[in-house]
């Protein structure tokens, strides 16, 4: 019993050291508790509110738990029972107000930030209006504003409201951004939700689904790209501009036989599936696949694409892409090329 206690006595400060570490290292791309927008700073101040309450009423009970053990034990020789006191009229009256007044310090200002995230910018001329479909499982995106139908990457102006319209093309998901906003459902019953966020700094921010959709719910991720006023604009124009197919007339004939009958390139193809136009300029492929040249954090767009064509149920059990050899007749050697023509494709 002793040798136990010892070693609790050894764990506790290790403990409590190590989780004050890794509190502090979420990351701004990804994490609730470093909010990088006033949508997720308004849920952050509220989650600090409660938490503050919470540890001043743990103190308080604790502190006058330890004052009774301590002032009313058992003295030494004492055998008779002591004084049984019970009903306190004052005590009963001071126990009901205090908790029914940190109800209230509450809920004032979460009764504020619901009211103020219920301002979803729709009717705002200056917010950009993009409509959210949610599918097993990617995510499509669609500036109504503009004509531009994307995925995956979610490009927005840093500093403006996004009014988002959120739908669902099969079941239920649930549209995250932790680090700009909470979550909000897309509901297979035709009920349009809306919302909105802004993000104030440039940068690349991690979106996910938060409703379990299937088995690859897990790998259902985005990216959210904020960026200035004028990438923003060019990025609009480079989306519009007309599809570039590859060199090769025999590869290009395959990629439209077997591609452009689901997805979309510039203004050719069916947008069925994502839309493929300036895939190569993109922070992923199929959302979960991360690009990164340097390998650090991902792998090479061109390596990234070749195995998620020759293989599309590896990378997401589940998903409705039809495989490139069996169910499109695609050789290795048209796969890998495809890959390099997708690779290739950047947007200006």
């Amino acid at each position: 019993m002793m040798k136990t206690w010892q070693a609790g006595k050894r764990l506790l400060p290790l403990t409590a050291t190590l989780g004050l570490i890794l509190a502090g290292c979420g990351r701004e791309d990804l994490s609730v508790l470093r909010p990088q927008g006033p949508a997720a700073e308004s849920s952050f101040d509220l989650m600090k509110l409660a938490i503050t309450i919470m540890i001043v009423v743990l103190l308080i009970v604790f502190s006058i738990a330890a004052y009774v053990l301590i002032r009313f034990r058992r003295k030494p020789g004492q055998r008779e029972i002591p004084e049984q006191v019970e009903g306190n009229f004052k005590l009963e009256v001071l126990w009901t107000v205090i908790p029914l007044i940190l109800v209230v310090v509450l809920a004032v200002p979460t009764v504020k930030a619901v009211f103020a995230a219920g301002n979803d910018h729709s009717d705002d001329k200056n917010a950009i209006k993009v409509k959210v479909t949610g599918h097993q499982y990617w995510w499509e995106f669609e500036y109504t504003d503009y004509g531009v139908k994307t995925a995956q990457d979610l490009v927005i102006p840093a500093g403006k409201d996004i009014a988002f319209e959120l739908s669902t093309a099969d079941v239920l998901h649930s549209f995250w951004v932790p680090s700009l906003a909470g979550k909000m459902d897309t509901n297979p019953d035709g009920t349009i939700n809306r919302f909105s966020f802004s993000a104030p700094n440039e940068g690349v921010y991690r979106g996910k689904c938060a409703e379990l959709c299937g088995p690859s719910h897990g790998f259902m991720e985005f990216k959210v790209k904020s960026v200035s006023d004028a990438e923003f604009e060019q990025w609009l124009a480079s989306m519009k501009s007309p599809a570039v197919l590859p060199e090769d007339p025999e590869l290009a004939k395959k990629f439209r036989s077997a591609c452009l009958t689901c997805h979309a390139v510039g203004d050719q193809g069916v947008a069925m599936g994502p839309n493929l136009t300036g895939l190569g300029s993109r922070e992923s492929v199929a959302g979960i696949l991360l690009n990164d040249d340097t390998g650090v954090d991902g792998a090479p767009i061109l390596d990234n694409l070749k195995t998620w064509l020759h293989d599309p149920q590896s990378v997401k059990p589940g998903n409705r892409m039809p495989d490139p050899k069996k169910d499109l007749g695609l050789t290795d050697e048209e796969i890998d090329g495809i890959a390099e023509y997708l690779a290739g494709y950047t947007l200006d």
